[in-house]
Order: structure tokens, then C-alpha cells, then sequence
């Protein structure tokens, strides 16, 4: 029965205040309880588990859904805890409202931020179904036990469903903390298990169940045509021959921001400057931008061009031109002056759009003061604070449904697209369903940021790596500070690790926006750190994998408690899991290689083999086998997902996807020439999951940046080729 629904906003509100007990825990971590009465004398139910009178078990997902599979995960953890029967449970979306606290998907984090909180839901929701019966039996609390939605006492026999204690339960003063019993993870009956998406079947049978689908009596539909050279003006435009048009209802400039815009997903609400255009069909208003004719200031626009970006800041590096240090440890001069060897490469990648399925779409209703938005945004936390300042409204009259989306990647987590939706519907006074096209979506990306790595090691005579240099040049903006994406992160390794290191900065002038992409910076880095590792051990002569577990060394948690720090024990364990997989030092046939890499990333230790074959320029990717450390497993079959999902995006980046830049303008407008992997492409991807008894991390961004070292170094390996600048398509390569 475990199925979606998309919110409870559609869901009769007597019909719904038949459920008998509602918990609900602030983001403050206490809990409440709001029984029958007082949610009928309220109006509203703002629960996290409701037990309905048919025995299924209603819980709520706080956190977006936009293919990482937190719709289902999320409501594991507090059925786990509930001990409640799995095919009973309905797996809906929580509505946006304060007391769901941060309601977001990004940074890896709906898993780790929410652990605790939704164990203590079902665990409490238990516990108060606990004290009912025994109540009611009048035996003692400790005698009983909980399965399958039902509470047991073994010395009588009695039993009861949890729907049939419901109402006593809702009586019960909410226990203490203290006295909630969270279960030791050898008790789990559902974590770690494989459980089938709760949207399978939606998406399988094409049910509407993504932002793209919403539909509300009496909306037209929109397009917004904004300036090619991005931040550039609208002018004046032939807004009367386009209102002419067929099934075209109204066509006007909406002001916006003059210039770039920049990457604040919090505090604005910031549109561009363009031309909208209403009609009563989406194909109406995509055919009336052929006839549209806007005359544009392109004052304030971009004038970028990838290519002098990429020449400048190449050019940075060769000088060794540094403006900012960001990082030093140690006698870094030193280290490489005793060195027994050095070497130092120049890595490089490109602009890369987030090219989700669904494009930036949304339905909003702003006629009124009374505001409502239909959105697969990843941060629906933040639209209504923005939108109340951008259309004076008060925040307590918006109201914001969630929908699943059709991939995010980092993208939705900006929500300009609503607020030019709002401004829309603002302006001819009725729910305005605003869909932007697939070059509308390549062309006003928030880019994954161009980035250049000037490394340099230093080796001794018994093969220890002791020194590290890494000069970055980063697009930026103002020439004084990073643009979001374009430089370094001080990591534990090598920061922390290796005993002398330097990371110095510095500025290549670029004005366009960059933003959150899957796995920031390290989807970059980790492709110029873990390449010059393995170039470091094949010129000192060492086996790839013994030179990289010595780097990583022995040191332990590096910083205690904290998630995020390298653990070099959950590192190297990874390594070794992962090269016993996939036979490292096996002998392969000719004209094969096998490439290594680990990186940590958004808490998760991971580490990929991969194995390839290389005919002239053409690389087949055979396997890849990925190792992963994110501690407590929730459900095996979305982790699973989530990894062999990396790597396919991983290697479909690497392998051709660049967006260029020409006066300010984006070359690429769809998938013809920023093509997407293909199936026949796709390796064999092997996942070993390590059960290291930690709390649970992310999963949707980690095992993405080992992706490209990984299969660049199993290039060298098969004929002798360092890549060192992404995509492999700048030098000639193919994925075939």
C-alpha cells in the first residue's frame, strides 16, 4: 500500500481528521501531540504520522523528493522505529510550514539532518501506543512488544492493532525524551533492507505526479523570453503583433535586475529582465516566441568568452601568479627542496550545465493576496519569505504544495522561476503556469564553474608523499573573491594528511552565474587531485594503489565526531574492499586498464575501480566497482540507486558535456550538442556497501567525483595517456 501522494493539501479535511493521532516535531527536536479535538478545533493537522481508522500508516517526508529517494527513505526510518508494518505505510509529502523546519534536498543532507528527529517520531508514536494498552490491559509497559503495527503482551496472549488503540493513545501526555527507547540498529526489521520506491508505480504508469503536471481550474500558461547575453535588458519589443497571435492572450516586459545574476538561493528574489508571453496552451506561447522581436540593452550583460577565460587563467598558472593563499601546513619549501622527486601537471575542466529531465516549470496563483505555488523546488523552505517581500503579501497567505521533481542536481535550488511565474500571474490576475524550454534551461543555468589546478608533489627516496602545492585560477566576479564553485575547499586530505602543503589563488574575470552542482568543487577537484596522485606513484614507480593508501596514512578520525572529516580507517577500507572487487593487479587483456580513486565527499568514503579499453581515441568503459562507507544503511535499494547513478552521471559529464560561452551567451541549446550518456555506453556497475556501524550519511552526491579519476587513470593504464582536462571530448577521446 506504501504509494505517494503528492501533498494533503487535496485531501478532504474531515475525511482527514478521522486519523486519531497526529505527532509533530518542531525543528527545535521537541515533540508534540495533537489529538482528535484539538485538531479539529484548530483547522489544520500538522503530523508526521497519522494512524488511519483502516490500520495504514499516513507519514510525511519532510524534505523535497527530486529522484534521490528521501519520499521513501524518510518514512523507513520513523516505520522502523514505529514498528510498523512497511505495506501498510502511505509515503506522502509534508506540507511547507514552519514546524517542518529546514525544508530542503541539497548538500547530501535529508538523511543526516533528519536521523535523529524522525527515529524519535516513530519511537514516540510506539511508546505513547504502548502505554494505551497497557492501560488498557492493566499489565506492565515493560511486558510488551511492538510488530507489524500490532502492540503484544506474551505472558496473556492479548494483542491489539495499533488502529484500535489510536484513540487511548491520543489521551497519553507525550513521554519524556528519557523514556523513549530508540532501537539498537541489531534490532532493525526495514533499514538496510531493499524497499521499492513509494513513486515506482506513479512513474512507471505515467501518473502526474511531478511539477510539470500541475493543473488547477482556470490557469493559462506562460513563457519568458530573456536576453541570450545573460543580465542584458528588454528594451522595447512587437508586443502588439504577438498579442495578435493564435491562442496568445496578453505578451509584456517585466523589469527585472540589470547584470548577471548571482547565485543566492536564501535572501533573493531577484528576476531577470525579459518578455512574457500568456496564452492558453504552452505550445501557443512557445510559438509566439518565433515571432517575438526584442530590442536589448546589453549594457549591463555578460560579455564572457569561455575560451579567454580558460587562456587567461591557463595563463595564470604557467606565470604562478598568486593573489590570495588559502591554505598552509607545514615547510612546504623545504619538502620539495629534499625532495628525491617532484612533479607538478595543470588539470582542467569546463562550464557544464545541470541538464535535469524536467526543465524549470512551475504553477502559481498570486491574483490575490491569498498565494499558492505548485513547485518541485529542491529549497520550497525559502519561497515564502521571498515571495512575500517580492509581492507584499503576508507569508501566513502563501501557501506551497510540494511536487516531485524530475532532477534537481543542485539546479532547483534557485527559485527564480516562481518569482517570474508570480510577477506573471500578478499581472494578468489569474494562476499562471509558467514552463521554460529546454534552451531556456541551458541558457540561464546556474553553470557548474570552470576550474583550473596547477599541482605540484614532492616524493622522498622511500616513497612518502611530503609536500603538495596546488595553485588554483578562479573565475570570479569582482576579482577579489572565488565565483560559487570555481575554487578549493581546505579538505582534510591533503591538508591534514600530508605534513606540508600550500593552496594559493588566483582571479580570472568571469561574470557568469555558477551554482550548486552535484558535489560542489569536489566534483571537480577530486578529478585533479586523484589523477596527479596516481601520476605521482607511476613516476616514483609504486603500485597506484599501495602509493595511495600511504598518503592516507593511519592518522584516524581526523577530526572526532565530526561527519564530514576523513576517517583514514573508513578510507582505506574502502580502497581495499574496492580493489579486491574489481582484482587489482590482475593481468588484463591487451589494451585494457584499470584506474583507481577515492575521494570523500559530502560525508561518504567512497572509492571506484574502473575498467577500460582503449582503441585509438575510442574508450570503453567495461566496469566500475564503487566501494561505499555512508554509514547506517536505510534502504539498500535507494542507496544502491544513488551510487550506480553517480557513476552513470559521472561518466556521461566527463565524457562530452561543456557549455560555451560567446559575448555573454551560451552556444549550447539542448542535448544535440550537450548530449547525455546512452544506454549501449553504460558499464557494468558493481556497489559493495561497507557497514562501518556509523550514523547515516548522504548518498545522492558522494560517489560521483571518484567517477572520472577513476576511469582517466584506467586510460593511462591501457595506453599510456594522462587526461587532464574535462571533457575527455577537448582531447580527442570518446565513451563508445
Amino acid at each position: 500500500m506504501n504509494q505517494p501522494s503528492n501533498s494533503i493539501a487535496n485531501t478532504d479535511r474531515r475525511d482527514f481528521l478521522k486519523i486519531s493521532l497526529g505527532l509533530a516535531l518542531s525543528s527545535t527536536g521537541s515533540i508534540s501531540m495533537m489529538s482528535l479535538a484539538s485538531a479539529e478545533a484548530s483547522g489544520t493537522l500538522n503530523a508526521y504520522v497519522n494512524i488511519n481508522a483502516d490500520g495504514s500508516v499516513t507519514i510525511y517526508g519532510p524534505n523535497p523528493e527530486v529522484g534521490q529517494g528521501v519520499n521513501t527513505s524518510l518514512p523507513m526510518i520513523v516505520a522502523e522505529e514505529l514498528d510498523a508494518k512497511w505495506e501498510d505505510v502511505q509515503c506522502e509529502a509534508a506540507p511547507v510550514q514552519q514546524q517542518y523546519g529546514m525544508q530542503f534536498a541539497g548538500g547530501s543532507l535529508s538523511i543526516p539532518m533528519r536521523w535523529d528527529e524522525m527515529r524519535k517520531m516513530g519511537a514516540t508514536a510506539r511508546e505513547m501506543l504502548c502505554r494505551a494498552a497497557a492501560s488498557q490491559w492493566n499489565v506492565p509497559r515493560d511486558e510488551l512488544t511492538t510488530a507489524d503495527s500490532m502492540v503484544r503482551h506474551g505472558p496473556s496472549g492479548k494483542s491489539g492493532h495499533y488502529k484500535d488503540l489510536v484513540a487511548a493513545a491520543s489521551l497519553i501526555s507525550v513521554p519524556d525524551e528519557a523514556d523513549v527507547r530508540l532501537k539498537a540498529p541489531a534490532d532493525y526489521r526495514l533499514l538496510g533492507k531493499r524497499i521499492s520506491n513509494a513513486s515506482a508505480e506513479g512513474i512507471a504508469t505515467g501518473k502526474p505526479i511531478f511539477g510539470i503536471d500541475a493543473k488547477v481550474d482556470a490557469m493559462v500558461y506562460a513563457s519568458f523570453v530573456k536576453c541570450p547575453s545573460i543580465g542584458g535588458v528588454a528594451k522595447s519589443a512587437n508586443l502588439e503583433a504577438v498579442r495578435a497571435l493564435p491562442g496568445v492572450i496578453d505578451a509584456f516586459i517585466l523589469d527585472g535586475t540589470p547584470g548577471p545574476y548571482n547565485f543566492d538561493i536564501r535572501e533573493s528574489h531577484a528576476i531577470q529582465s525579459g518578455v512574457a508571453i500568456v496564452g492558453k496552451d504552452t505550445w501557443s506561447t512557445f510559438k509566439a516566441r518565433e515571432a517575438l522581436k526584442v530590442d536589448w540593452d546589453l549594457s549591463a550583460a555578460s560579455q564572457d568568452d569561455s575560451d579567454s577565460i580558460e587562456a587567461e587563467a591557463l595563463a595564470a598558472l604557467a606565470t604562478g601568479r598568486v593573489e590570495a593563499e588559502i591554505e598552509r601546513a607545514g615547510d612546504v619549501e623545504a619538502a620539495f627542496a629534499n625532495a628525491a622527486m617532484t612533479a607538478d601537471s595543470t588539470y582542467s575542466t569546463d562550464f557544464v550545465s545541470h541538464a535535469q529531465l524536467e526543465p524549470q516549470g512551475v504553477l502559481v496563483s498570486a491574483a490575490t493576496s491569498a498565494v499558492e505555488v505548485w513547485t518541485s523546488s529542491q529549497t520550497p523552505v525559502f519561497i515564502t519569505s521571498n515571495l512575500a517581500k517580492l509581492l507584499d503579501v503576508t507569508p501566513g497567505n502563501i501557501t506551497v504544495h510540494q511536487l516531485r521533481g524530475g532532477g534537481g542536481f543542485g539546479r532547483r535550488l534557485s527559485n527564480e522561476y516562481i518569482f517570474e511565474a508570480a510577477l506573471i500571474s500578478r499581472r494578468v490576475g489569474a494562476p499562471v503556469k509558467l514552463q521554460w524550454k529546454r534552451e531556456d534551461d541551458m541558457a540561464f543555468d546556474y553553470f557548474r564553474a570552470p576550474t583550473y589546478y596547477q599541482l605540484q608533489g614532492a616524493v622522498t627516496d622511500d616513497g612518502q608523499l611530503v609536500g603538495w602545492k596546488n595553485l588554483v585560477a578562479a573565475a570570479s566576479t569582482d576579482g577579489e573573491n572565488a565565483n560559487y564553485g570555481a575554487s578549493y575547499r581546505p579538505y582534510d586530505f591533503p591538508g591534514k594528511v600530508i605534513p606540508n602543503v600550500v593552496v594559493e589563488q588566483s582571479f580570472v574575470k568571469s561574470q557568469t552565474p555558477t551554482g550548486a552542482w552535484r558535489a560542489p568543487i569536489s566534483n571537480v577537484y577530486a578529478f585533479a587531485e586523484q589523477s596527479f596522485i596516481a601520476e605521482l606513484a607511476h613516476k616514483a614507480g609504486q603500485d597506484h594503489r599501495a602509493f595511495l593508501l600511504n598518503a592516507i596514512g593511519d592518522k584516524g578520525w581526523i577530526k572526532e565526531g565530526d561527519m564530514a572529516s576523513l576517517n583514514t580507517a573508513r578510507a582505506r577500507a574502502t580502497i581495499e574492499a574496492v580493489t579486491k572487487a574489481a582484482g587489482w593487479g590482475r593481468k588484463l587483456p591487451e589494451g585494457h586498464g584499470l584506474g583507481l580513486a577515492f575521494f570523500l565527499s559530502h560525508s561518504g568514503h567512497i572509492a571506484e575501480v574502473a575498467e577500460v579499453s582503449v582503441d585509438g581515441k575510442d574508450i570503453t568503459v567495461h566496469d566500475v566497482w564503487v566501494a561505499a562507507d555512508v554509514g547506517q544503511v536505510v534502504n539498500l535499494s535507494g542507496l544502491e540507486n544513488q551510487l550506480q547513478g553517480s557513476v552513470v552521471d559521472g561518466l556521461s559529464t566527463m565524457a562530452a558535456q561543456r557549455i560555451s560561452i560567446k559575448n555573454g551567451a551560451v552556444v549550447q541549446s539542448n542535448y544535440d550538442s550537450y548530449p547525455l550518456l546512452r544506454m549501449p555506453q553504460s558499464p557494468r556497475v558493481h556497489v559493495d556497501v561497507l557497514n562501518s556501524g556509523y550514523r547515516p550519511t548522504g548518498a545522492g552526491e558522494p560517489a560521483l567525483p571518484p567517477l572520472a579519476p577513476a576511469v582517466c587513470n584506467a586510460v593511462f593504464d591501457a595506453c599510456g595517456e594522462r587526461i587532464k582536462a574535462l571533457p575527455i571530448s577537448k582531447e580527442g577521446f570518446k565513451i563508445v
